[in-house]
């Protein structure tokens, strides 16, 4: 079974559906009949709104009944244990049967004393209808009062409706004080009394802070969480109504004393979170015309509910969008393009300039280059940054996962989508989509990719609606797309959709100028993680970092820096450091790490390249002379002019 949070009613069609159907209650209720024939009216339309396949009443007196019922389940035995959880825990909750072919969703329809239960179940039931649920057992608690409907019941749907209005106005706020504030303010109006105030638990230093504090200079007051009526009323979780406080041990007149205010009546109910625990208490004081009453105690503990719901989402809301401030301010220091190179300084400045547009850019080059670095650089150096970046590898993605990765889809859209689920495009709304590897895409996700890229809107898989999006499209590849269209195996017209703006970054060896400059960057970096002074590298290590290839681009630098950081023992980084993770293979034909002429590095070259083509035909030297235009005995002499006469002999001793 599982007893979720409630879900926040405003931002949905709930709210208006449920004030409807409160409103249908009290028509019918108000007619002539007993309860039981109300019920029997009634239960039908409930299931029928609440697409269930059997609804019921069901009461606990002390032997459990079914009180009235409509439809048919599928059950052996309904779940007692579950339903006597629901009173004792005053709170709506779903349970699910062990061959997880039928749910049921029970809500108590009076708080307090009730002893029954609104409970409806099918296949299936949302965990979004609990809320919705929890209201539509309320008015039926209220219109069951007695055992005749009478005219009592019109005056607390109308207060439990208004209630609920007032719940639906606290989603807008963004921030928790004014939330705080709202729900104060709303609260006096609905209970018509004279102030509230909402005491927040902070448990750790052991103090209540009460928000709004009307009359309390800065509008905040701290108290002891042991102190006073607040304080009985966390500790306890027990509601407390004083009709005069003056007589009450436990008031605090130092708090009237000091803002002048005079306390005469005082309602306080604890505030609780999801799973039950204590966050707080809510208060109001001074009842304009009496004293508080029953009633007035349970709208309010209907407001601490919502207020307990509203002020999590908001504070989670606020944290979302502190740690993505937070994340956004480390990200983008990170994200730099490095380099000395002409093509490096005019690719920063294109960068700079198409960061403020939102035209779409293809960014081409090797693997390995940095092509997402250049993604993320047009995201976060444009008005774009405070929202998501989202990367995709299409490459990863077959046709038939596709679809739905980009798109998302609807809950039953196929075997395992067991779930509702938003896709890449819904998830970067308002920021960027980074599809990497384009050029591996299949050519039906092609076509559907084009479709959302000229129409602006998706649809999930196995849903009607289209949602619109907004969505910058940064697509990069290492194929040569160009080619891929002339074979058909690339859209032409997706090509140039995307193609707006090309950016084409060279690779790591046709820009020798960038790699020391991409290196110290690097090793910085890794230093830190290291826990170590930042390394410099020697002259030596400086030209046998610029005479390496390179073919894996600047994340093979990385990669190697890394290492180095975490490997090197002396103060810089020497040549030799580099010797044992360089490939020998890749590394030797072109060796300057010392002070050649053209004369040596000539005769360097010959005898890697001889190596080169020995080891490629597994040491068979008539194979190798061919391979390299020469007869055999002639690769012989020129081995041996080389100095390379130990591997010659050994080669002519194996023949």
């Amino acid at each position: 079974m599982t007893w979720p949070q409630l879900p926040w009613l405003s931002g949905h069609d709930n709210t208006g559906t449920t004030i409807q159907m409160c409103d249908r209650l009290l028509q019918i209720a108000l007619g002539p009949g007993t309860a039981d024939d109300f019920l029997r009216a009634e239960l039908p339309d409930v299931a029928a709104d609440f697409s269930a396949q059997w609804a019921a009443i069901i009461g606990r007196t002390p032997e459990w009944r079914v009180r009235a019922e409509y439809g048919r389940h599928s059950l052996d035995e309904l779940p007692y244990r579950f339903f006597a959880d629901s009173l004792d825990r005053e709170a709506a909750g779903i349970w699910t049967s062990p061959a997880g072919d039928f749910s049921l969703l029970a809500a108590p329809l009076k708080m307090g004393t009730g002893q029954e239960l609104l409970v409806f179940g099918g296949r299936s039931v949302k965990e979004s209808e609990v809320a919705r649920a929890l209201v539509v057992a309320r008015c039926l608690g209220y219109c069951l009062q007695g055992s005749s409907i009478y005219d009592e019941a019109t005056r607390r749907i109308a207060r439990f409706r208004n209630t609920l209005q007032i719940a639906s106005s606290f989603a807008g706020a963004t921030e928790t004080q004014p939330l705080l504030e709202l729900i104060a303010t709303e609260s006096t109006r609905l209970i018509n009394c004279d102030r509230a105030s909402i005491f927040i638990w902070d448990r750790s230093n052991k103090e209540v802070i009460a928000c709004p504090a009307l009359g309390v200079e800065g509008g905040t007051l701290r108290l002891p969480d042991n102190a006073g009526i607040v304080g009985e009323v966390i500790q306890s979780g027990s509601t407390i109504r004083v009709d005069d406080a003056y007589e009450d041990d436990r008031f605090n007149k130092a708090v009237d004393k000091k803002s002048g205010y005079r306390t005469r009546t005082i309602l306080c109910v604890p505030m609780k979170d999801a799973q039950g625990q204590r966050i707080g208490a809510f208060q109001i004081l001074n009842k304009n015309d009496g004293i508080f009453s029953d009633e007035d105690e349970e709208v309010l503990s209907q407001l601490g509910i919502q207020a307990a719901v509203a002020m999590q989402n908001t504070r989670e809301r606020e944290e979302l969008i502190r740690s993505h401030k937070q994340l956004t301010e480390q990200v983008t220091p990170c994200v730099q393009i490095i380099g000395e190179s002409a093509a490096i300084c005019a690719l920063r400045e294109t960068v700079a300039r198409l960061a403020d547009t939102n035209l779409p850019v293809l960014i081409l080059g090797e693997s390995g280059t940095g092509k997402e670095v250049v993604g993320q650089a047009l995201h976060y150096y444009g008005p774009r940054a405070d929202k998501p970046f989202v990367a995709v590898n299409c490459a990863a993605l077959t046709e038939t996962l596709l679809e739905s990765e980009l798109f998302g889809h609807e809950r039953g859209a196929f075997t395992d989508a067991h779930d509702t689920r938003q896709g890449k495009f819904e998830l970067a709304e308002g920021g960027t989509l980074f599809l990497d590897e384009i050029g591996d895409m299949s050519l039906g996700g092609q076509a559907k990719l084009l479709r959302v890229l000229e129409q602006k809107v998706i649809t999930r898989v196995g849903g009607a609606q289209t949602i619109p999006i907004n969505v910058r499209v940064v697509a990069a590849t290492n194929a040569k797309l160009a080619e891929a269209v002339r074979q058909k195996k690339f859209r032409e017209d997706l090509f140039y959709r995307l193609s707006v703006v090309t950016l084409d970054l060279p690779a790591l060896r046709d820009r020798p100028e960038d790699i020391i400059p991409l290196a110290e960057h690097f090793m910085e970096r890794f230093c830190i993680q290291a826990n170590r002074p930042k390394l410099g590298f020697a002259p030596d290590a400086k030209l046998r970092l610029q005479a390496h290839p390179w073919p894996g681009n600047i994340r093979e630098l990385r990669n190697l820096m890394e290492r180095v950081a975490f490997l090197c023992q002396g103060e810089r980084v020497e040549s030799h450091d580099l010797a044992f993770i360089l490939s020998p293979e890749r590394d030797s034909a072109i060796d300057m790490s010392a002070d050649v002429g053209l004369t040596e590095a000539t005769r360097r070259f010959q005898q890697e390249f001889i190596r080169r083509g020995i080891k490629r035909v597994k040491g068979n030297m008539s194979e190798a002379a061919k391979l390299l235009g020469l007869h055999r005995s002639n690769l012989y002499r020129k081995m041996r002019q080389l100095d390379m006469n130990e591997e010659a002999d050994a080669a002519e001793a194996e023949e």
